[in-house]
């Protein structure tokens, strides 16, 4: 399930107020004004006029034993979550943290969120036409707290589900709290008189019951798997749902490794390939299939919030304590060089803890920010106040002596100097300037190597130690590391869930990765906190903490895509206007006549209205 980000406003699409205490709404956005008015007919991503039909043969690596998406062991098969099961609201993939009525057709709850109720749909139906009610959804609930993961059962501790009637379910928690309420528009819909007799952390080998969209029409486990659009969908026609889940089939197959995937997907034997990798975009797209346009090659704008890639600093270490230091290690990354030579040229520098929303820091600070900024002045670096913060740009050719000269100059100021060997040394210490980068990756070794060469021209020497997964989580969570390979995740807004990875309080955090222990950025985290619920003073303080966590240095920026790589046969369409937070693949559609063209002049492999192979029964 889905959970909303913390604390924040919330506005109501058409809302209706009982008193002065409770409201009832059939929309909800954690941030903002939902985008779609109640009445609308669909997503702005979707054609309602979409024919329904045909198969998407999907490609995937590894194996799966079971059908269970919340099995506390095994692995479920690919969809085995979202195509079985409704969650009481619908999400829309152009909004962040909006919901619109599915499960339920509308929610109730008081001004300080001491409970939620969800009115239950008449209409709603699992698979086998059997209702369900306020019943079901409460003993989903109960299922997950007693049988789901131990995060589920930790979030939601001492939260009740009471049925009120056939309709109504309520919520009741146990301190007010709006984004745990609101998270729970999230929850999947388990049928109770099917589930009621099975466990949910246990595997299954038979196709469990559910109310979505899709079920499993043929499998053999461990190779394949195929999902049929249920035909009698009970939501099917509702506006989160028009022109969506047009295929009639949506096949799975699996394959040893991404080698023998890619060669499959030339052959035909499935539709859609996602490219993961650079050189791979560059180099392997070519043979007789595209140059005659069978399969089509594009890119797809990636406008979901990106978050910060980078090597973070351990602050806590007394060599990165000082951000110029941090800032002059960093003048050694040659992002340029990396992405003309590594790269291919599809990579863009990331900049911005919120890059790609409305909170990423652009220009000067506005005045609004100037007041905030203006009480932590002397905390912060004064660039702050008269500079746009963007990482070090060199040419890309490999020469970097400019900011070879600006670290230098830095390391100066810190009371760090090359010495007659050409070593980097500490004046006071004597101390020579050595760190560690620490990855869980080999392939990091070969990316990491540009920066560990220049470092070497400055006398400074960075080993790269590469662990494994188990030693490197160890060694993240306890902090034991100088430099590592781990950023921070995207945010659609600034929530309160900045406490944990900034705030002081937070030092003995896992999530507190640089070590942050400062007063100006607990400041700016606390300010963040009070403005949940005002838009225009959230955006400010947003705007001052990106610029204050830039200009502090914690990390090495690094670098992301801002597109979708993908490669499909040439027997699909899909609506003019693509959603800003997701490829939106349920969107596309079959069509036929394309279909026909392909196969009249290529591999032959049928893609046509049945899967093949037997996938459909």
């Amino acid at each position: 399930m889905k959970r909303l980000t913390a604390a924040a406003a919330v506005f109501l699409g058409s809302a209706l107020l009982w008193g002065s205490d409770v409201t009832v709404a059939r929309s909800v956005a954690v941030q903002g004004v939902p985008k779609y008015a109640d009445g609308f007919e669909h997503f702005d991503y979707a054609n309602p006029g979409a024919p329904k039909g045909g198969t998407l043969r999907r490609g995937t690596t590894g194996t799966w034993d079971n059908f269970n998406r919340y099995a506390s062991r095994g692995v479920s098969g690919a969809g085995a979550g979202d195509l079985f099961y409704d969650t009481l609201m619908a999400g829309s993939l152009d909004e962040a943290d909006v919901y619109y009525p599915l499960v339920a057709e509308k929610v109730e709850y008081p001004r300080d969120f001491s409970w939620i109720i969800f009115h239950i749909d008449p209409r709603v139906r699992s698979r086998d036409g059997v209702a369900l009610t306020a019943r079901d959804a409460a003993f989903s609930f109960e299922k997950f707290m007693a049988e789901g993961v131990p995060q589920f059962r930790m979030y939601y501790k001492d939260v009740k589900a009471v049925v009120l009637d056939d309709r109504r379910v309520r919520f009741e928690l146990p301190v007010p709290d709006r984004s745990m309420a609101l998270s729970l528009a999230g929850l999947k819909m388990l049928p109770k008189h099917w589930w009621s007799s099975r466990n949910l952390a246990d595997p299954l080998t038979e196709v469990p019951m559910g109310s979505g969209p899709y079920t499993v029409s043929d499998y053999k486990i461990g190779q394949y798997l195929v999902y049929e659009r249920v035909k009698e969908y009970w939501a099917a026609d509702l506006p989160v749902n028009r022109g969506l889940n047009n295929f009639d089939y949506i096949r799975f197959e699996y394959y040893r490794d991404d080698t023998v995937a890619f060669e499959a997907f030339k052959a035909g034997e499935y539709d859609f390939y996602l490219e993961n990798i650079a050189k791979n975009w560059a180099t392997l797209y070519t043979g007789k299939q595209f140059e005659r346009g069978l399969i089509k090659r594009e890119t797809i704008p990636d406008l979901r919030p990106q978050g910060m890639s980078a090597f973070t600093f351990n602050t806590e270490r007394a060599i990165f304590s000082d951000r110029r230091v941090r800032e002059a290690v960093g003048c050694a990354m040659d992002f340029e060089w990396m992405n003309k030579n590594f790269f291919y040229g599809q990579y863009v520098r990331s900049r911005s803890y919120f890059t790609n929303t409305p909170y990423e820091a652009r220009g000067l600070p506005t005045p609004a920010e100037l007041a905030i900024l203006e009480p932590i002045r002397e905390s912060l670096d004064p660039r702050v106040f008269t500079e746009e913060y963007r990482p070090p740009e060199t040419a890309g050719t490999g020469n970097i002596r400019p900011q070879m000269r600006e670290a230098l100059r830095l390391f100066r100021e810190a009371g760090w100097e090359i010495d007659a060997q050409g070593k980097m040394r500490n004046q006071t210490t004597g101390e020579q300037f050595r760190f560690e980068l620490l990855v869980y990756s080999p392939a990091m070794e070969r990316i990491a190597s540009p920066l560990k060469r220049n470092l070497e021209r400055m006398g400074i020497l960075m080993d790269i130690r590469i662990v494994d997964t188990t030693q490197y989580t160890n060694r993240m969570r306890n902090r034991d590391f100088d430099l590592i390979d781990q950023g921070y995740g995207a945010l659609y807004y600034p929530s309160t869930d900045l406490e944990l990875p900034w705030k002081s309080a937070y030092i003995d955090s896992t999530y507190n990765l640089a070590g942050v222990r400062d007063p100006a950025i607990d400041y700016l985290v606390d300010g963040i906190v009070a403005n949940q619920e005002n838009a225009e003073g959230l955006l400010a303080w947003g705007h001052a903490l990106d610029r204050a966590l830039t200009w502090n240095f914690y990390v090495i920026p690094r670098w992301h895509l801002a597109q979708y790589r993908v490669a499909y046969w040439d027997r699909f369409d899909r609506p003019a206007t693509p959603p800003r937070y997701d490829l939106g693949l349920d969107s596309w559609w079959f069509d036929p006549e394309r279909d026909r063209l392909l196969r009249g002049g290529t591999t032959g492999k049928d893609a046509g209205g049945k899967p093949a192979k037997g996938a459909s029964k």
